[in-house]
């Protein structure tokens, strides 16, 4: 049993705050799909089609911030900023992806997508060309994800629970 992270929009800190109780206590894995082993673009997020979606994944909202940074914008990992933390509660958090995340991943182009997919297959535990492109479609799926939610003017946010 790991981690989830839920994805979502909102159109301000307060409203992303009550996401979780909206949901209610039994809600909050409802709609997370099953999310087995990392490795396929499939194990490591669902979409919803809805403009009022989200992106379910295994992926830490560090490690996505991580990825467009360093392989995007080629910030040096220790540089990385870290998240706004929005709620802490025992059973969950809500943080939000800082806008110098948000914008590069909504503007960056195939190359630039394609490189930082390059630069993540080579960490040490994943498998090179095939996890490349497992990794080029999640950007696009995020990218996709990220320009849905600013053509909404929303911010996007993550729900964390175990």
């Amino acid at each position: 049993m790991g981690v989830t992270y839920k994805y979502f929009g909102a159109p301000d800190r307060a409203t992303a705050a009550r996401v979780p109780t909206a949901l209610g206590p039994g809600g909050l894995g409802l709609d997370a799909g099953e999310l087995g082993s990392l490795g396929r673009l499939g194990d490591l997020m669902e979409t919803s089609g809805s403009l009022n979606g989200h992106l379910s994944t295994k992926i830490k909202p560090e490690t996505m911030s991580a990825m467009v940074l360093t392989g995007i914008q080629g910030v040096p990992l220790h540089q990385v900023p870290p998240l706004e933390l929005v709620v802490l509660h025992p059973d969950y958090a809500v943080v939000q992806l800082p806008h110098n995340v948000v914008e590069p991943l909504r503007k960056a182009d195939e190359t630039q997508l394609g490189a930082a997919a390059f630069i993540w297959s080579t960490v040490p535990d994943r498998r090179g060309p095939r996890d490349a492109f497992v990794i080029y479609q999640m950007l696009h799926e995020w990218q996709d994800f990220a320009n849905r939610l600013h053509d909404a003017g929303h911010q996007l946010y993550c729900l964390v629970w175990p």
